[in-house]
């Protein structure tokens, strides 16, 4: 069975030595991480992330969205960054790279769907280890997250933007949940479980739009921030 092997490793006794070594290189490599990860995305300039799934093929509705998206925040100044992957990724990256934008990729070392695409900026391509990393980069560098259908880990990009955002950790942005079909269900059960379990307040479903267009998810980005000081610089 896949893992059983890092199961079993993870249960051998280790000396001390052994521990310490391993966890000090650790850290060394987090760093690494960290640090590339600031020194690049720190010059270029406002952004928006595109999410969703890396299964995504290119005559899928949700590829041409994704596309378009990424033309029209383009042609609005800002750069786009993505996962580096392919499926809804790669359609972020081709969208903004055909339009002449920035496209940014944030590649994952997976051992088996993951592998950077072709749209990406080669001076903006950024290949991490951890997820964690990388989740902080997305963060702390975007100015507004567009969600468009994918798994898990579109999932987990998302309810922690919520969550940063709901719990006062991070000022708020835009999140934008495209493809109403996909989403309303899941969204419906949040307003229907957690919010009649009093588990969420009313506010936060304020936190996010749902949209179906290309149009309208570029124009909530741009219309948030036409009332602050943040304007596109490039």
């Amino acid at each position: 069975m896949i893992g059983d092997d890092k199961i079993r490793n993870a249960f051998e006794n280790k000396n001390w030595q052994e521990i310490k070594v391993t966890d000090s290189w650790q850290i060394f490599k987090i760093m690494a991480e960290f640090v590339d990860g600031f020194e690049k995305l720190a010059k270029i300039g406002p952004c928006v992330s595109i999410f969703g799934s890396a299964r995504t093929p290119q005559d899928s509705k949700y590829y041409k969205l994704a596309e378009d998206i990424a033309r029209l925040l383009t042609e609005s100044g800002y750069g786009v960054i993505s996962g580096g992957g392919p499926g809804i990724m790669e359609a972020a990256n081709k969208g903004a790279y055909e339009a002449g934008g920035k496209s940014v990729g944030l590649n994952i070392e997976l051992p088996f769907e993951q592998f950077h695409n072709k749209y990406i900026d080669r001076d903006k391509l950024l290949e991490f280890d951890y997820f964690f990393v990388r989740k902080v980069m997305f963060m702390k560098y975007s100015q507004g997250y567009i969600v468009l259908p994918g798994g898990f880990g579109t999932m987990d990009e998302l309810f922690e933007a919520i969550t940063l955002i709901q719990t006062g950790k991070i000022a708020r942005f835009p999140i934008v949940l495209v493809g109403k079909a996909y989403w309303e269900p899941l969204m419906d059960w949040v307003k229907n479980q957690m919010l009649a379990e009093k588990n969420i307040s009313a506010d936060d479903l304020n936190l996010y739009r749902l949209v179906d267009t290309a149009e309208e998810a570029a124009e909530h980005i741009v219309r948030f921030y036409e009332k602050y000081v943040l304007k596109p610089n490039f």
